[in-house]
This record gives C-alpha cells, sequence and structure tokens, in this order.
C-alpha cells in the first residue's frame, strides 16, 4: 500500500516518506544552530508517523479527522526522547501541558495522550516500521527547568517550520521565495557607504556621533558574542550606530541575522524606513501588526509583498525590525505559527531598542529569555537606551558571573554638547496656569499622564498653532497631526502641542519648550529629548518644566512618581547616568520581585509539568481588556464596507489597523449603550456616529474614569 502524506490540487501525491524525509532535513539544519541537530532529524522523522493509517488515507479523501501527532510523539516518548516528543505531540495544535502521570486518556495533556496511545487507542500505524528507521540520539543533558523548557521549545520551531515549509514545497511544486541571500558583509559594506558622508564631521554634535559610531563599529569587532550595553543620549545617533555594532559584530563572529525590537509601533516604522534606505528595501523585513503589504491594481498582493509575508512566518531575513509584544509573546507562544519563526534568533545580533520600556509586571520572564539566548543559542543582546535601566542585578541572577560590556564609553553621556536643555521642577499647575504658560509660548510641548488629562490641557490651548496627541485618535489622524506639528515647527510657525507619553519615544520633533506632568525618570528624560533635539538654541533657554497637575495622576503611575522624587531630590543632573541608575534601583525596589512578573510565569515553569499551553495564556504584553473601535472616514470607509461585506483577511485587519481606536471597557460600554456601535460576526465593531470622532481629538470619552484612559 502506498501510504500519502499529501494531496496537491492538480492531484500529484506525496508519499509519508517523501515528507518525512524533506521534513526532517531542513529540521536537521535548523536545529544544528543550537547543536540539536540529531534531535532534530528525530522530531522530522517522526512526526508524521500517524499518517501511517488506513483512517489517515480516508481523511485525504474527504474522511474524519484524525488525531496523527500522537503517534509520532509517542514512539519518541518510548526512546526517552521527552523533548522530540513533546514537539512532535504540539505540531499541529500547539505545544500541550505536560500535565501528571496519572492523566486520564482523554485529557488534552501530553501525559493524557501518551496514556491514550500506551493504551493502544489510536488507529494502528505499524507500517512506517517497513519503510524507515527512526534516528536514535542521545537525550540532551539539561538539568535546569527553564534551560529544558526553552530547548523544547526552539527545538518545537525548527520542527513546525521545517514541517510548514515542506508542505509548502510540495503544494506549490517548488520552494517560493521568502528571504534574501545579501550577506552579512554585503550589508555592512552598503552601511559604510551610507555613512562615509558623515566624514568629517561638522560641528560638535556631529563630531560626536561619529565618535560613538566609530566606537560601536570597533567595539562590534573586538567583544566577543554576549550582553551588551549601548547607551547614547537622544540625538547622538543611536540606531545608525547599534546598526553598525549590529553588522560590525555579525563579519566578525559570523552572525546570520539581525533583529531590531522596538516597544512601539511608531517608532517600528522610522527605523524600518532608514533601514531600508541604508541596506535595501529587499533585505529589511518590518514585522508588526500595522504592516500593510503592497497590491497591484486589481487588489492583488504584488509578488514582491508576497515574498515579505512569506518572511515573516519564520523571520527569513537578514534584518528583521519587529515589536517587544511580537518578540517576547513569541518566545512564551505555544503556537505552531508564532513559533516558526523562534529559530531563526539562534546566532543573531539582537537590539532591544529603548531598553527602558522592557515592560515592569513581566520583566523576569523578559531577562529570563534574554539570558537563555545569549547563554545557550548565540545571540549577541544589545541593550540601547538613552535611560539604561539598572538590570544588571536580573541578569546576575539569570546569567550567574556574566560581564555586561559598555559599548560606549560612559563619557559619551556626559558630554557638554549633549547637555541640551536645563530642568526646572514646580509644585502643582492649575489647567489655568499650564494654559497662561504655553499661550505665552509661541512653540512648546505638554505631555501629560492620561488622555482625560490631553484633553483637559488642550481645551485651553486650541486654534490657530494648537495640536492635541493621544491614542483616543486612530493612527492615521495621529500621523496626519505630527506631519503638520513638524511642518509648523520647522517653519517657525506658532505650534502649541499637548500629548499622553505616546510622543516620547523615538518621535522626532524639537521644542523650544517642554512641560512634563510628574512622572518616572525615565519618562521625564524623554521628554526632554523632544526639546532643542538639534541642540541649535542654548541649553538656558530650553527649558523642561517638571510640574504636578491640579488632579492626582492615576495609580499605576505611583511608583515610577515616587522613584522620580526620590532621584530627581537626590540630583541636580537629572541625565547623569547615576541618577538614571539610581532611579530604576528605586523603582525596581518599590514594585518588588513579584511586580516584575504578575502573572507568575517563572514559578510556573519551575513547579509545573512543562506547562507550555498555560504560559502562552498568561503571557500577554497588551492588555487584553481593550477593543478596537474602527473608524469608518477617508480610506477607512471603503475598508469599513469591505469587512461589512464580509471580506477577512490578514492584509485588510493591517489596512483596518490605521482606523483604530482601542478602548477600555467603561468607554466602550457608553458608546455601545449609546447604540452608536454597530457590532459584526467575527467581534469587530464599527462607529456608526462620526459626529463622536473629531477631527482635533480623536473619539470621544464618555466616562471620567481616568484609569481607562492612559
Amino acid at each position: 500500500m502506498e501510504y500519502l502524506a499529501h494531496i496537491s490540487e492538480d492531484k500529484r501525491k506525496q508519499t509519508v516518506l517523501q515528507h518525512l524525509e524533506g521534513t526532517a532535513d531542513l529540521c536537521r539544519r535548523f536545529a544544528a544552530s543550537f547543536g540539536a541537530e540529531e534531535l532534530g532529524d528525530l522530531a522530522g522523522m517522526a512526526h508524521d508517523i500517524g499518517k501511517y493509517s488506513a483512517a489517515f488515507q480516508r481523511r485525504l479523501e474527504g474522511g474524519a479527522r484524525v488525531d496523527h501527532a500522537t503517534a509520532g510523539a509517542f514512539e519518541c516518548f518510548r526512546r526517552g526522547q521527552t523533548a522530540a516528543a513533546f514537539c512532535v505531540a504540539g505540531h499541529h495544535g500547539g505545544l500541550p501541558d505536560g500535565g501528571s502521570r496519572n492523566n486520564a486518556p482523554d485529557l488534552p495533556t501530553f501525559w493524557g495522550r501518551m496514556n491514550r496511545a500506551r493504551r493502544g487507542e489510536l488507529e494502528p500505524y505499524g507500517a512506517w516500521q517497513q519503510e524507515l528507521a527512526l534516528p536514535a540520539p542521545q537525550p540532551p543533558a539539561i538539568l535546569i527547568k527553564e534551560d529544558a523548557f526553552f530547548y523544547i521549545r526552539m527545538l518545537y520551531s525548527c520542527l513546525v517550520d521545517a514541517d510548514y515549509l515542506d508542505t509548502e514545497r510540495f503544494m506549490a511544486g517548488e520552494a517560493p521565495p521568502r528571504g534574501s541571500d545579501t550577506s552579512m558583509e554585503a550589508l555592512y559594506e552598503r552601511l559604510r557607504q551610507a555613512v562615509s558622508g558623515w566624514f568629517p564631521p561638522k560641528g560638535e554634535v556631529n563630531a560626536l556621533r561619529c565618535a560613538v559610531l566609530e566606537q560601536c563599529i570597533r567595539q562590534g569587532a573586538a567583544q566577543k558574542p554576549g550582553l551588551f550595553t549601548l547607551t547614547v543620549p537622544t540625538g547622538g545617533g543611536k540606531t545608525t550606530a547599534s546598526l553598525a555594532f549590529a553588522l560590525s559584530h555579525a563579519c566578525a563572529h559570523g552572525k546570520t541575522r539581525i533583529v531590531y525590537v522596538i516597544p512601539y509601533t511608531s517608532i517600528i516604522e522610522q527605523t524600518a524606513r532608514t533601514f531600508r534606505d541604508v541596506l535595501g528595501a529587499e533585505n529589511v523585513l518590518e514585522h508588526h501588526s500595522n504592516v500593510q503589504y503592497d497590491t497591484d491594481a486589481c487588489g492583488a498582493v504584488t509578488p514582491e509583498a508576497a515574498r515579505r509575508m512569506r518572511a515573516a512566518e519564520n523571520w527569513d531575513m537578514p534584518v528583521v525590525v519587529t515589536t517587544a509584544v511580537q518578540f517576547f509573546e513569541s518566545l512564551y507562544s505555544n503556537r505552531p505559527s508564532q513559533c516558526r519563526k523562534l529559530h531563526s534568533l539562534a546566532n543573531s545580533v539582537v537590539i532591544f531598542d529603548e531598553a527602558q520600556m522592557l515592560p515592569l509586571s513581566y520583566l523576569r520572564p523578559c531577562v529570563s529569555a534574554i539570558a537563555q539566548l545569549t547563554a545557550h543559542y548565540g545571540v549577541s543582546a544589545v541593550l540601547c537606551t538613552a535611560t539604561q535601566p539598572a538590570l544588571s542585578p536580573l541578569f546576575q541572577e539569570f546569567l550567574p558571573g556574566v560581564s555586561i560590556p559598555k559599548i560606549c564609553a560612559a563619557s559619551v553621556m556626559s558630554a557638554p554638547v549633549f547637555k541640551r536643555v536645563r530642568f526646572q521642577r514646580e509644585g502643582v499647575l492649575t489647567w489655568a496656569q499650564l494654559h497662561q504658560r504655553l499661550g505665552d509660548a509661541r512653540q512648546a510641548l505638554c505631555i501629560v499622564n492620561s488622555r482625560k488629562n490631553a484633553l483637559e490641557v488642550y481645551k485651553g490651548i486650541r486654534g490657530e498653532g494648537g495640536y492635541h496627541l493621544s491614542t483616543l485618535m486612530a493612527p492615521f489622524h495621529r500621523r496626519a497631526v505630527l506631519d503638520e506639528i513638524r511642518s509648523r515647527l520647522k517653519a517657525g510657525l506658532p505650534c502649541r502641542v499637548v500629548s499622553t507619553s505616546l510622543i516620547e519615544a523615538g518621535v522626532d520633533v524639537d521644542f523650544p519648550l517642554v512641560f512634563r506632568e510628574e512622572a518616572g525618570l525615565d519618562s521625564i528624560l524623554q521628554a526632554a529629548g523632544r526639546c532643542n533635539r538639534e541642540g541649535k538654541r542654548p541649553a538656558s533657554e530650553s527649558v523642561v518644566t517638571v510640574f504636578k497637575a491640579e488632579t492626582a495622576p492615576p495609580e499605576i503611575f505611583s511608583a515610577a512618581i515616587a522613584a522620580g522624587q526620590a532621584a530627581m531630590s537626590r540630583y541636580e543632573d537629572l541625565s547623569d547616568p547615576e541618577a538614571v541608575s539610581y532611579y530604576f534601583h528605586e523603582l525596581l525596589d518599590l514594585k518588588g520581585p513579584e511586580a516584575q512578573d504578575k502573572e507568575g510565569i517563572l514559578p510556573l515553569i519551575r513547579k509545573g509539568s512543562f506547562p507550555f499551553r498555560t504560559v502562552a495564556e498568561h503571557f500577554r504584553l497588551i492588555d487584553q481588556d481593550t477593543r478596537t473601535v474602527y473608524i469608518p472616514t477617508g480610506d477607512g470607509a471603503e475598508l469599513v464596507e469591505r469587512l461589512r461585506r464580509g471580506e477577512r483577511s490578514r492584509q485588510l485587519f493591517r489596512e483596518l489597523g490605521q482606523y483604530g481606536v482601542s478602548v477600555y471597557p467603561p468607554h466602550f460600554k457608553a458608546l455601545d449603550e449609546g447604540g452608536v456601535l454597530e457590532p459584526l460576526e467575527d467581534g469587530s465593531v464599527i462607529l456608526l456616529d462620526l459626529q463622536l470622532y473629531s477631527d482635533e481629538t480623536g473619539l470621544g470619552m464618555e466616562t471620567d474614569e481616568d484609569r481607562y484612559f492612559l
């Protein structure tokens, strides 16, 4: 009997043996990057052994669904290969929780499935023994639970990507294009050509930028792979310098990929554009929820866009720019689609831009993941920021005795040319006083802690040159307003902006005056980065005023504000690295270790029997309590109509993301009870009354609860 794995649309046939051998070959190659090639070979050869059953062969002709994954998992398990067994068990439905040895056979845990196989409740699949013999590698010698948890997930990534790719290759008749063959050496040469015009530098700021760049290039070649910090003041050329380090380091140590991890999509778009200009668009993958792929005149995805879409599935591209959410949630996911890319991280350089924004509630799991990558998977990781968080004690916990070299000398931070602002602290400023101060300024930026406060301050400055920015505005709206703000600033026209903290990280604007509601020191310094950014004005005239609002700040800011107050009372120069270090130590002490892992991810891993599914359900960096309301305005109107007509596609939702506003439950409830929302069957929600969406401030607020509108 001929046992088949797949039948293509044009009726070509792939045998199970052909698929197993093709998958095993890819899986072995992927796993070789971290020394697991023999286990990769086993997982690939075993994963579809369950297709050697009459029931599965009937399935190919339209019969009932068949659990074919448990068979291969059991064959690995009975050979003592638990890591491979977990991977095979989850290669379609996701890595399961381990459960316990006495789990009933009908439970979906790993042990439940093994007990089902032990009792002979699987469809007979013994015909595999007539066609192949399974490899017999040595099981990995892993003693620490976190190490084993991570190791299984990396091996799982190799298997599911290999399975997808071999199936895709057969179904298409050939392997569709997805990545780029450009070498790290060629990319490095492109970078050197792009920055050649920087030399010789003109002016003090450019001289420092060039010095930072040259230092990063030297250190990239000289430093051994590991964990690093790169601390560069705002305006010091951090983005290009960090890329230079990554490329220099990759060339010197044979690294195969550069992954740039950024907290906000607004910064990603800006950074990816810079990288494409320098390295060529064909070599840079921008991967986040708002990416839009090019279409032709008929609305079909172009061949180049299709290549990028495929590359996004497994990060098969020399340079990847992605979000912290995408990066860390993938590292703790149990789903095949999210985990495919993980093996691509092995032997890469990973830059964590704005590292101070690693999410505090998940800080310990995030640091643990970075430690795993650097300790066992050949990753060189760089914590890159202008305000370096004090993470050394945490990394010492997860990487005992490992040093964390500084790529740039500390003297860079104290260079006079980067002292571009003067800080002044004030007590409470009433709304009326703040309105007056902003009104007296020709150009000024005011940053507050909540969307409600942003609206309150904006009331007093609206009119010509008055602008509001918050996440009540859809992304397309914020982008248009920012373009107008930059234009007015450049032309010297009146420009007074009130914003939430969204403007602080990576948004390139330059104001002579900044007002910042009291917050954490990192936020205050980020706000200061929007003041005299290009150093064209004397520092004495470029003032950052830190004030208290007339209303109490949301509770979630209390620890950051307290730590910031402690640092500001102790240090006159708030940008002093010692002040920043003191602030982060205070903040971590105030929060305590439990707050750094609020879902108890690491304790779950340590005490559980490989709780892959449970951990994935608990690790969610984005607050899942929000709902997205789509705004049918401008080009969004046609997109919403396509949604109403029943169209559902990844591309449509990416485009719709530019017209979506995330709202918290009380806001959503008020809108819903007001009858102004149209719910669709898939859970999407459309705003019916466009009068509730202002061209100035975005979606109207329908509740006074501050904490929901940050």
